[in-house]
């Protein structure tokens, strides 16, 4: 199976050397470029790749709000790639519909494994920013009961020995 990757960078020579780099990926194809997230939903909706690597700060339209229109008008997948390590970017890009979020500094190892993982509908996220969400998830979403949660594991680890 061939992926199709639409790139989405404002610089030139970003998107040129990601380009560069992924033609030498077997199974994955660019389809595309764009400058700013304006010129990147249109492309998606037309040429409708598997992946839309997507820069956060571009613009015209930034990469969240692209990224919520191709999710929205198509069924390519997007995952953000951005230089900017910031929490509030994950979170917005995610609530936006992408299914993952790298930084740049990535290793072609890693972003090849990514883009297969996406295409096939799994999510991948940076390992600082999947501990900013497991934070995040226990803080809204607590043990029940838990005052009593020590009372639970002792009861589990004495079951188990």
């Amino acid at each position: 199976m061939t992926i199709s990757v639409l790139l989405a960078d404002v610089q030139a020579l970003v998107r040129m050397a990601f380009r560069s780099l992924l033609d030498t990926m077997p199974g994955i194809t660019v389809v595309g470029e764009s400058a700013n997230g304006q010129e990147s939903v249109d492309p998606a909706r037309r040429t409708l790749p598997d992946v839309v690597l997507m820069d956060v700060r571009m613009p015209v339209m930034d990469g969240i709000e692209a990224t919520r229109r191709i999710t929205a008008s198509t069924a390519s997948r997007v995952l953000v790639l951005t230089t900017f390590d910031l929490d509030e970017y994950a979170f917005e890009g995610l609530r936006a519909g992408a299914c993952g979020f790298l930084l740049k500094d990535v290793v072609p190892a890693v972003l090849q494994a990514a883009i297969r993982a996406v295409a096939c509908g799994d999510a991948v996220l940076t390992p600082r920013i999947t501990r900013g969400l497991v934070d995040r998830f226990a803080q809204i979403a607590p043990w029940p009961h838990a005052d009593d949660a020590g009372t639970r594991f002792a009861h589990l680890t004495a079951r188990v020995s």
